[in-house]
C-alpha cells in the first residue's frame, strides 16, 4: 500500500496544493452539510485555492497544462484528502462537463470568454445529458434543437443534472437530426437565457452536498455561435467527454478507497475484543485483505485504461470494464468497513454509513454497471 498523504502533500502539479489547514476546513462538518443537503460554498473556495479545477487546462487560459494523467492523479489526491464525496464529486463534473470539450472543441472565441473562469471555478458547470425517458440511451435524445436564422431554438427537458442548481454555465446535448451518432449537437447556455428553467435540487441518497436537479427547454433560443463543433458533432463530443468523467470521478473514488483501507487497517489494529486486536480475526483480516486487492485492481485499471486513452488507443472495453470494476469495488468496500467498526461504523458521526450511501452512487451515473456489461458483452460481439 502507498504510504498514507498527509494533509499538506502537494498535488501532482506544483500549482495545486491542499495546506493542513485547508483540509482540515475542508473535512469540517462534513456530516451535517450532508444532512442539511447544501453545496458547501466556504469549502468551494479551498478548491478554487487549491488550484485543483485548473490541473487539464492550457496556461493561456489560466490552467497548468496538465497532462490527463495529472489530472488522475490529482483527484485521485483530493480524494484521500477530502471526506466530503459530494464536493469531489461537484469538482469533478465542474473540471469535465464544460472545461473539457470547450477546450476540445470549442471556438477561440468561447474559449477566451468562459475557460478562465471555469477553471477559477468562478463560474459553476453543468452538463445536461440525461432525460426523463433516456438515461444511458443517448442515441435517442428527445430534446431538439431547430434553425431559425442564426439562432436555434431548443425544447425539452433533462433530468438528474449534477450542479444544475448552481450552475452558472450549461452544456446541452440536443438532437439536430435524426436518431444516431450524427444526429446530436452541443451548445454552451448561460443559466439566465430566458427559455431556461432550473427545478428545485433532488433530495438523494448521496453525494448529499453536490446538488442536482432537472432542467427544462421552452423555446430556448441560442446563437449559432454558441454551438460547440460542427452540427451533427455530439456524439464524438460525448465520447470524448464520458470517457473522461469515468477516468476523472472514479480516479476520486480511488483515493476514498485508499483512505478508508488505512482508516479500517488503523481500527483492526487497534480495536480489542476477546483479548486480541480484532485483526487478529480471520473474519475481519480477510475482509481487509479483500480491501486491499480491490483498491490495487482499481488502481491497475485506472491507470491502464488512463495510458490508453491518452495515447489515443480504442479504450472502450477498458473503459466499461474500469467505471464497473471500481465503482463496484467502492460500494462493497464501504460496507466491509460499515461491518468492520460495527455499531461505530453504523453511527454517522463515523462517517462510513455516509461513505456507502455515496458508493451506490458509482454504481448509477455515467451508466449503470448494468448498462456497461451490456456494452462490453456488445464490442466483445455478443
Amino acid at each position: 500500500m502507498p504510504a498514507p498523504r498527509t494533509a499538506g502533500t502537494v498535488l501532482p502539479d506544483p500549482h495545486v496544493t491542499l495546506t493542513d489547514a485547508w483540509t482540515e476546513e475542508l473535512n469540517q462538518d462534513v456530516e451535517q452539510w450532508d444532512a442539511r443537503e447544501e453545496f458547501p460554498w466556504e469549502k468551494w473556495k479551498i478548491v478554487q485555492r487549491s488550484g485543483l479545477l485548473g490541473v487539464p487546462f492550457e496556461t493561456r487560459y489560466g490552467g497548468h497544462g496538465g497532462t490527463l494523467t495529472d489530472t488522475m492523479r490529482a483527484l485521485r489526491d483530493f480524494g484521500h484528502a477530502c471526506r466530503d464525496a459530494g464536493l469531489g464529486f461537484t469538482a469533478s463534473t465542474q473540471i469535465v462537463s464544460v472545461g473539457v470539450p470547450l477546450q476540445a472543441f470549442g471556438s477561440e472565441e468561447l474559449k477566451t470568454r468562459f475557460l478562465p473562469a471555469i477553471i477559477s471555478g468562478e463560474l459553476i458547470t453543468a452538463h445536461a445529458i440525461t432525460e426523463p425517458d433516456n438515461g444511458s440511451d443517448a442515441l435517442n435524445i428527445s430534446t431538439t434543437a431547430t434553425r431559425d436564422g442564426d439562432d436555434y431554438v431548443i425544447d425539452g427537458g433533462k433530468m438528474f443534472i449534477t450542479n444544475a442548481p448552481i450552475a452558472d454555465l450549461f452544456l446541452l446535448y440536443v438532437r439536430t437530426g435524426k436518431p444516431g451518432p450524427f444526429g446530436l449537437s452541443v451548445f454552451l447556455v448561460e443559466r439566465d437565457t430566458p427559455g431556461l428553467t432550473v427545478g428545485a435540487p433532488l433530495s438523494k441518497m448521496g453525494l448529499r452536498t453536490s446538488p442536482l436537479s432537472a432542467v427544462t427547454f421552452d423555446r430556448l433560443r441560442v446563437p449559432a455561435s454558441r454551438r460547440i463543433g460542427q452540427e451533427g458533432a455530439g456524439f464524438l463530443i460525448l465520447d470524448h467527454v464520458m470517457k473522461r468523467e469515468i477516468l476523472f470521478s472514479f480516479s476520486l473514488t480511488l483515493g476514498e478507497m485508499e483512505h478508508r483501507l488505512a482508516r479500517v487497517l488503523a481500527h483492526a489494529k487497534s480495536r480489542r475484543q476477546f483479548g486480541a486486536p480484532i485483526g487478529a480475526f480471520q473474519g475481519v483480516s480477510h475482509k481487509i485483505a479483500d480491501m486491499k486487492i480491490a483498491v490495487e485492481t482499481a488502481r491497475k485499471w485506472l491507470t491502464d485504461t488512463g495510458a490508453k486513452v491518452e495515447a489515443g488507443q480504442d479504450a472502450a472495453i477498458d473503459i466499461a470494464a474500469t467505471k464497473t470494476v471500481v465503482s463496484e469495488a467502492n460500494k462493497r468496500t464501504a460496507l466491509d468497513a460499515v461491518q468492520i467498526f460495527g455499531g461505530q461504523g453504523y453511527l454517522t458521526a463515523t462517517g462510513l454509513e455516509r461513505d456507502l450511501r455515496n458508493a451506490v452512487a458509482g454504481t448509477i451515473y455515467s451508466g449503470t454497471s448494468e448498462i456497461q456489461r451490456n456494452r462490453i458483452a456488445s464490442l466483445l460481439g455478443l
